[in-house]
C-alpha cells in the first residue's frame, strides 16, 4: 500500500530536482522557467496529497489558485524572452545581465 510518506518523498524529490536544476543550468532562460514550474507542481503534489489524506478540500482548492498564477507566469515569462529575443538574437542569461536603460 502507497502511504503518505512515499508521496511526500516523490514530492521532495522533485521539489529537490527542481532545485538541482536551478544551480547546475544558470544558463538557458527557459531551462530555469521549467524549474521554476517544476517546483510549483511539486508543492501543488503536496497540497493535493495532504488535502486527500486530511480529508479538507481547501488544499485542493489552493492549487488551483497556484496553477492559474503559474500559467499566467508561463504566459508572461515566455512573452518577455519572445521580446528579448527579437531585439537582442539571444536569451542567454550571461547577456542579460547588462541591461540598457
Amino acid at each position: 500500500m502507497i502511504g503518505l510518506s512515499h508521496y511526500l518523498t516523490l514530492s521532495g524529490l522533485l521539489f529537490a530536482l527542481a532545485v538541482a536544476g536551478i544551480f547546475l543550468n544558470r544558463k538557458n532562460v527557459i531551462l530555469l522557467l521549467m524549474c521554476i514550474e517544476l517546483m510549483l507542481l511539486a508543492v501543488n503534489f503536496n497540497f493535493v496529497i495532504l488535502a486527500r489524506f486530511l480529508g479538507d478540500t481547501a488544499g485542493q482548492v489552493f492549487v488551483f489558485f497556484i496553477l492559474t498564477v503559474a500559467a499566467a507566469e508561463s504566459a508572461i515569462g515566455l512573452a518577455i524572452l519572445v521580446v528579448l529575443f527579437r531585439s537582442r538574437r539571444s536569451i542567454s542569461v550571461r547577456e542579460l545581465d547588462s541591461m540598457k536603460g
